[in-house]
């Protein structure tokens, strides 16, 4: 096992790869060997593998952007720290901002004929983190696919490598049921060949995507890419696309795998303003924790516990709304419509656009107040319409 104790010291930030990107053996190392390190801090994304615990913030302090996943276990513990900050500003807070990199933990693949390694399953703001860190550790994970991308490491810009063959994390099946499936087909009738597409994490964009097969010349900017993209550009669909991170199981991993038709590219670049202003029909669905009758948007926050985040979803609601031919799309159920929000606003109502529920379609672009309200009870759940009407509910 390597010894982490020769390149952390006491204090430091460590910076790691996210979901299915996590480089699980120097992961396990670190938290195994928390105690000789002497106090440090972890910045992770969403976790999937779990391994970081709340028996570990002995000696690490955490802070995530998310509560996704493993980490919802952090934050109900009360030691998960939360950035709840535009997922467009990641790449600065690790590079120049409060939570600079010192040491950062990555998983590659396997190097190529000429030596470059590929950052494999997430850029992301990987990037950003090891151009300024004093340290970077590659795990070389065999089982990793050579994913093409703006960036390649090379020897010269890595200090310590191990090497490993185990599966990457995979991304949990999301929860099907007759709701989210309703929701995702009234979404993905809005859809129309040509678009760019960018969805969120769950089974809602994934059902999405699935009836999408007799749409063409769909393309994808997102944040992530899962295995419903996959098999879009698979069945020809989609031309292909890029995104931050993969996330998803061996069946996309497989197909990623020196493959022209994605490409990892920085969140610097997915999230970034002026780049999605170029985006034509840019199509963005993300969810919510619940909204209210104004089209204000909690993403973060569940019954006091933090299970989503501020996210990207502003950043790409915003770049929809102005893309022509675009649409800026909240899908959620029903019963998450409410009266007044119970957690903080993480996208603005100012910022409201489409909203679908299994009832249906309420397009709040360009609406007043009062017309938002009618309009998103009439897709409320209907044993909460009255109560919503009347503001009691």
């Amino acid at each position: 096992m390597i010894d982490l104790g020769a390149h952390i010291r006491p204090g430091d930030t460590v910076v790691w790869g996210q979901a299915c990107a996590e480089p699980l053996t120097l992961t396990e190392a670190l938290t195994a060997q928390r105690a000789a390190l002497g106090g440090i801090t972890a910045f992770i994304g969403i976790q999937f593998a779990g391994t970081a615990k709340p028996v570990h913030a002995d000696h690490i302090r955490f802070v995530s952007y998310c509560g996704t996943g493993a980490n919802r276990a952090l934050g109900q513990a009360g030691v998960l720290d939360i950035y709840p900050g535009h997922y467009s500003t990641l790449p600065w807070l690790v590079s120049r901002g409060p939570l600079r990199a010192d040491v950062v933990l990555v998983q590659v693949s396997p190097p190529d004929v000429d030596g470059n390694y590929s950052l494999g399953l997430a850029d992301d703001y990987l990037t950003a983190a090891i151009d300024v860190a004093r340290v970077v550790i590659a795990e070389v994970n065999a089982q990793v696919p050579f994913v093409a991308g703006s960036r390649y490491l090379t020897a010269d810009d890595v200090d310590v490598v191990i090497e490993s063959s185990r599966p990457p994390a995979e991304s949990p099946a999301g929860r099907i049921d007759a709701t989210t499936t309703r929701i995702a087909e009234l979404a993905a009738g809005l859809v129309e060949d040509g678009a760019t597409l960018q969805l969120g994490i769950g089974a809602v964009p994934e059902l999405l995507l699935g009836e999408l097969k007799d749409r063409s010349d769909l393309k994808f900017h997102s944040g992530q890419l899962s295995d419903g993209a996959a098999e879009l550009i698979e069945v020809g669909a989609a031309r292909g696309g890029v995104a931050a991170f993969l996330i998803g199981t061996r069946r996309l991993f497989d197909f990623a795998h020196c493959n022209p038709a994605i490409a990892l590219r920085p969140a610097s670049y997915t999230h970034a303003a002026d780049v999605l202003a170029t985006q034509q029909k840019f199509v963005a669905v993300n969810s919510a924790v619940e909204v209210d009758v104004t089209g204000q948007v909690n993403a973060e926050v569940a019954a006091g516990s933090y299970v989503g985040a501020v996210g990207g979803a502003a950043d790409f609601l915003r770049a929809a709304a102005r893309s022509p031919g675009g649409l800026p799309i909240v899908a959620l159920p029903a019963t998450r419509i409410v009266a007044a929000l119970s957690g903080p606003v993480s996208t603005a109502r100012s910022d409201a656009g489409i909203f679908v529920t299994e009832y249906g379609i309420a397009d709040l672009r360009g609406q007043s107040l009062a017309e938002r309200r009618r309009r998103l009870v009439e897709i409320a759940h209907p044993d909460r319409r009255e109560a919503l009407s009347e503001g009691t509910s």
